[in-house]
């Protein structure tokens, strides 16, 4: 007899809702996963910071499901799709607490999630999980960029369902606060080389209106301009009215996002941006969200020049925080090679694995 079951969750609307405190242990396993990865708990969220997040699929569809044992969350699945109901694609994910593992929970949850995927037609599934440094054989990306220890659990579970390791994510760490004079220096020799032709543009919270569908292209962007291997992500297409919906469920968090952009003169549009996710409280890391410079505008130091300037806004508006995490492929060489210059170190990697099951 099973030890354990799996229901699909209700997602609360407010800390009020019965199923708040599943929620709530399911925020908990995620973070209790996620420290365990990368050996910090600089990436943990409350269970009020994530939940607009969930609460809003009009152009992001999602699922969770949780497992219970012992009269408790013990596991959780996500399973999240793009609107399209005719792209093929499926994000997933499992996570089971280290004390329930080895009982055939996580096997249950991912045979849930792929089967999901499989009633709505989506045949190319795409995994991304922590991987923990570790002794012995390792497994390189094809991109020939980062590589996950061989025996590690979590990569011997997807070998063995299928997936194929495409890339690797180094996940890194800047301790704050930064380096002033540092930060003026690298901003001010961006500056210098992007010369005129853009300027840098700073706000918190909502995008101002004369810019959304700048804004909401440079999302856009995000999905086919970042390096992705050979997951081959699709486009995931936004619009000002897409932006605005995302900012409303965005406002009602307790964390804050910081922009900085780089607008380009001639043409009177946004060309670049960065953005930090910003904890209410001052003992919390900063997230670094999106980063991006249009193809097309690349090769002008922007990238640096919006980070210097974002860290710098980050340190007026919102003081006292003891690091930034961000995130960036192994083969992004350019975009790491910034971060390094301004101080961040490696904390952990991430596999991005693909499995293209048949129709």
């Amino acid at each position: 007899m099973s030890d354990f079951s799996i229901d699909e969750l209700v997602i609360p609307t407010t800390p009020n809702a019965p199923s708040w405190p599943s929620w709530e242990a399911a925020t908990q396993v995620r973070n209790i996963t996620e420290a365990e990865g990368f050996d910090t708990t600089d990436l943990q969220y409350s269970a009020t910071e994530l939940l607009p997040g969930w609460l809003n699929t009009k152009y992001d569809p999602k699922r969770m499901f949780i497992a219970r044992g012992g009269g408790t969350v013990v596991g959780r699945a996500t399973y999240e799709t793009l609107l399209d109901p005719n792209d093929d694609h499926a994000w997933l994910s499992a996570q089971v607490l280290p004390a329930w593992r080895n009982r055939g929970i996580g096997t249950a949850l991912a045979d849930l999630v792929e089967l999901l995927a499989a009633t709505e037609n989506r045949h190319e599934l795409i995994v991304y999980t922590v991987s923990a440094d570790a002794a012995g054989d390792r497994l390189t990306a094809p991109t020939g960029f980062g590589s996950v220890p061989l025996e590690n659990a979590e990569v011997r579970f997807l070998l063995a369902r299928g997936y194929r390791l495409e890339q690797v994510e180094r996940g890194s760490r800047l301790v704050l606060p930064a380096d002033e004079p540092l930060l003026r220096r690298f901003r001010a020799d961006a500056a210098a080389h992007a010369g005129f032709d853009y300027t840098v543009h700073c706000w918190s919270e909502a995008t101002p209106p004369r810019w959304r569908d700048d804004l909401a292209l440079l999302y856009s962007r995000m999905s086919t301009d970042a390096p992705t291997a050979g997951l081959e992500e699709p486009e995931d297409v936004w619009t000002a009215e897409r932006l605005v919906n995302e900012e409303s469920f965005r406002a009602t968090s307790p964390r804050r996002i910081l922009t900085a952009a780089a607008l380009h003169e001639p043409s009177g549009h946004l060309v670049a941006f960065t953005q930090l996710s910003v904890p209410a409280e001052s003992d919390r890391s900063v997230g670094q969200e999106d980063t991006l410079v249009l193809r097309e505008h690349r090769g002008h130091r922007l990238g640096m020049l919006l980070k210097t300037a974002n860290l710098e806004y980050l340190a007026q508006e919102s003081p006292g925080h003891p690091s930034v995490t961000t995130f960036n492929a192994e083969e992004n060489r350019h975009m790491l090679a910034v971060n390094e210059a301004l101080g961040f170190v490696p904390m952990g990697y991430e596999g991005a694995w693909k499995r293209v099951v048949p129709p």
